[in-house]
């Protein structure tokens, strides 16, 4: 079987969450025979492939364009949806004029008008972003999974809002879970040299980018005055400087700014870590929070977005906009002894290997279709 990948044009200019399940997702379905290649190109030529499978939806500038070819072409067509709306972010915690245009605006008015605004800044406009101001953002997403043979979401909740939003019917989908890669986060955990982050030890940590939607002012405000170390590793917004700079005004001298790390790095970060916190306004479910649980930390997420359908009971839940609730969270996981069941839950459910099974039984049943 030989299989296309496709996604947004800047997937290595402005690396995500998207591309890393991407890449782990090649890599996991070539352990099992599968060809497959990547081409962020808007138009390939497609006769070697067996399908085409696209990834995010919330770029439909630059999928919309790939979709049309892969029908052009007589391909079948797979999508992993990543699809959640930064709606409630946009309209209570943006600040400035965005968010008081938020408030009057319907939330695809919103992606509508942010994807403009980034494609014009990046100048990455193409016959997408035309084809955009003529069918709205919400058109073109809408007739991407209308043209859609088998979806991929990273949970049933995640499908579940796809489907009301686009008013689905008879769809076919499997549930992709996000996960972790064993062989970094377990196997090669196990060392006898002394860890390099030794000085951080039981503290609470956030991998994350530093950003509003992050919700990472509110979560140093929340250590403010107390014992813990807050060790933040990450990128810091360059879309938004002003809310960085609230964060390291905020900061008092319990949290730590390490800059964006290699994997291998913050697997050792983990093991010193007490608590993994994320308290994001929309997460499916975030990934360090994954990594973190498997390491044995105790997670502090919001239930905003897909994260209850991974941690369940397991984790300490938060609101993103109430310091007070972010800081009762935090104060119960690191009160509370580790649940070994949600680290076994993880290495169980939630890695690469499990989800190259479930991606190739649905590449099967769209090609036996």
């Amino acid at each position: 079987m030989k299989v296309l990948f496709q996604t947004r044009t800047n997937l290595y200019d402005a690396p995500g969450g998207d591309m890393i399940q991407l890449l782990k997702t090649k890599e996991f379905l070539e352990k099992l025979g599968v060809e497959v290649d990547i081409s962020l190109e808007l138009e390939p030529d497609l006769t070697p492939y067996d399908l085409v499978h696209l990834f995010n939806l919330m770029e439909p500038q630059d999928i919309y364009l790939q979709l049309q070819n892969a029908r052009k072409q007589h391909k079948k067509i797979a999508l992993s949806t990543i699809y959640g709306l930064y709606t409630e972010f946009e309209r209570k915690a943006r600040g400035g004029l965005f968010q008081k245009v938020a408030n009057v605006l319907s939330p695809y008015q919103i992606g509508y008008i942010k994807t403009l605004i980034k494609q014009y800044s990046e100048n990455r406009f193409h016959k997408g972003v035309y084809k955009m101001l003529f069918k709205g953002y919400y058109g073109l997403m809408k007739e991407i999974v209308d043209n859609t043979a088998v979806f991929f979401p990273n949970s049933v909740s995640e499908m579940n809002r796809v489907a009301k939003e686009f008013s689905l019917k008879n769809y076919t989908f499997y549930n992709i879970p996000n996960a972790i890669d064993k062989k970094i986060f377990v196997d090669e955990a196990i060392q006898t040299a002394p860890n390099q982050f030794a000085a951080y030890q039981d503290c609470i940590l956030c991998a994350a980018r530093i950003e509003g939607r992050k919700s990472t002012l509110n979560l140093v405000k929340a250590v403010k005055g107390t014992n813990y170390k807050l060790v933040l590793v990450g990128k810091e917004s360059q879309n938004q400087r002003e809310y960085v700079k609230q964060v390291h005004a905020a900061a008092g001298d319990n949290v730590f700014f390490l800059g964006a790390i290699s994997h291998e790095a913050l697997r050792d970060l983990y093991k010193v870590a007490k608590v993994h916190a994320l308290v994001s306004w929309m997460e499916t479910p975030g990934l360090s929070s994954l990594e973190a649980a498997a390491m044995g930390c105790n997670i502090v997420v919001t239930k905003k977005g897909d994260t209850q359908d991974y941690f369940g009971d397991y984790a300490f839940y938060c609101e993103p906009d109430d310091v007070s609730s972010i800081k009762s969270a935090l104060d119960k996981a690191f009160e509370t002894p580790v649940n070994p069941a949600l680290q076994q839950k993880v290495l169980n459910q939630y890695i690469w290997e499990k989800t190259a099974d479930e991606t190739l039984k649905g590449y099967l049943s769209l090609l036996n279709s």
